[in-house]
């Protein structure tokens, strides 16, 4: 008996599991260097808009994450589908005194069938919240990369725009710098220093500006990719944005809740919820226990049979849990209603924006050559004594100023578009689960 009782506890050992520690971070785990980032190019080239979405998809910390809670559904799932432990029981009574002659003992198996009514709908309730928070995992992809896109393209504009900001700074500079001269040596005028000066610190701070502006978005596109604050990343030149076709987008727009992740989230959410209201329905009936037993009294009388244990529906019937069950159920699907209208107007309410503010970039492209060839011919005529310098201050701030329109335009009808996809999904994960009930 000894022998085979050391090598029956080892078996049930090795099927146990046993606890591993798992130390948390002592440092940030920021990369001091894009190369240093999985899937990052092997070159140091500049990344397009396309590769810095990939980069993020697969660094960004808050889905590092997030994706963990996929395996937390998995193992939910799992004990979903185990039934409850059968009961086993039993005591031994030796004798103390009295007319027996031999100790007494009694021993049971019994097994709840209640949870084998709920066991079902248990189950399908765990793997709808499996599939709900995958689709939730997708639709925060969505939202990692369509920021990486917005980030990265503003920052390429912000660079594109950022010579023309410098060049007016310098010009006024140097008209300053000659004013100042002639009215040191008595050929000029406070008054007519006064424009050039106001116009130098409106560029200038306008400079300065764009410079402050770019560094926080630098910050915010090293935060999603899990780099150092520090860290420089060279982007492409040119943001290449997938193809943009807003009559395509309007005609696919009823397709959308079939592929937009928070809805179908909120779809297994819902699916959920339903189990839910079931498996709280068939849990008021009331406990039912059975099984068998075999006792001895001490005098060596064995007696064996069924026996069976129900519980008495009094005061609880599962009344309070139904009602909770059923109130969560219509509660989500209040959530649903109200999300699918807001997907469809949002997407109309951005397509009027972007059609909007590409109507006012055209008109500016197309006054914006003028703008320049009058601060040109401004600077000639200043030169040749035919103008004042009033005057040409306000042709060159006037110039200017339509360059800072184009460049918000721009801006703003590429962070629309890229909202646009965004919300669509263009060129972006899909959901790779099996179809809300």
């Amino acid at each position: 008996m000894r022998r085979h009782t050391a090598p029956l506890l080892m078996t049930l050992l090795a099927g146990c599991a046993h606890y591993t520690a798992l130390p948390l971070p002592a440092h940030p785990s920021l990369a001091e260097r894009v190369e240093q980032l999985p899937q990052a190019p092997t070159t140091a080239t500049p990344l397009s808009l396309s590769q810095v979405v990939a980069l993020a998809l697969a660094n960004n910390p808050d889905l590092k994450a997030a994706r963990l809670s996929d395996a937390v559904a998995h193992g939910a799932t799992r004990q979903a589908g185990l039934l409850p432990n059968p009961q086993l029981s039993g005591a031994f009574l030796p004798l103390l005194s009295g007319v027996g002659s031999v100790p007494a003992w009694n021993i049971g198996l019994s097994q709840n069938i209640r949870a084998i009514l709920t066991y079902r709908p248990h189950l399908r309730a765990a793997k709808d919240t499996q599939q709900q928070i995958a689709a939730d995992i997708v639709w925060q992809e969505w939202q990692v990369a369509g920021q990486a896109r917005q980030l990265a393209a503003d920052i390429i504009l912000g660079e594109q725009a950022r010579p023309a900001y410098a060049e007016t700074v310098a010009l006024m500079a140097q008209r300053n710098v000659r004013l100042e001269q002639a009215m040191a040596h008595g050929n000029a005028t406070l008054a007519a220093l006064a424009p050039d000066r106001a116009a130098l610190q409106m560029a200038r701070s306008a400079l300065e500006t764009l410079d402050q502006r770019q560094l926080a978005l630098r910050q915010q596109l090293n935060a999603l990719l899990g780099l150092h604050p520090d860290a420089r990343l060279t982007l492409a030149p040119a943001p290449d944005l997938p193809p943009f076709d807003p009559a395509a987008l309007r005609a696919s727009l009823p397709s959308l809740p079939d592929r937009r992740p928070d809805l179908i989230a909120l779809r297994f959410g819902y699916a959920s919820a339903d189990e839910g209201v079931r498996e709280a329905i068939a849990a008021q009936f009331p406990d039912l226990v059975l099984g068998g037993s075999g006792s001895s009294d001490n005098s060596q009388v064995i007696n064996a049979g069924p026996n069976a244990a129900l519980g008495l529906p009094v005061f609880d019937r599962n009344q309070g849990q139904i009602a909770i069950a059923r109130a969560t159920r219509a509660q989500l699907r209040a959530i649903y209603d109200a999300r699918l209208s807001a997907v469809v107007g949002e997407v109309e309410g951005l397509l009027a924006q972007q059609a909007q503010i590409t109507a006012q970039l055209e008109r500016v492209r197309a006054e914006l050559p003028a703008a320049r060839e009058a601060a040109g011919h401004a600077a000639a005529a200043l030169s040749a004594g035919a103008m004042d310098e009033r005057a040409y201050v306000d042709f060159v701030v006037n110039r200017f100023a339509k360059e800072q329109e184009f460049m918000t335009l721009q801006t703003a009808a590429i962070d629309r578009q890229i909202a646009l996809q965004t919300l669509t999904g263009e060129g972006l994960p899909t959901v790779a689960t099996e179809s809300a009930r």
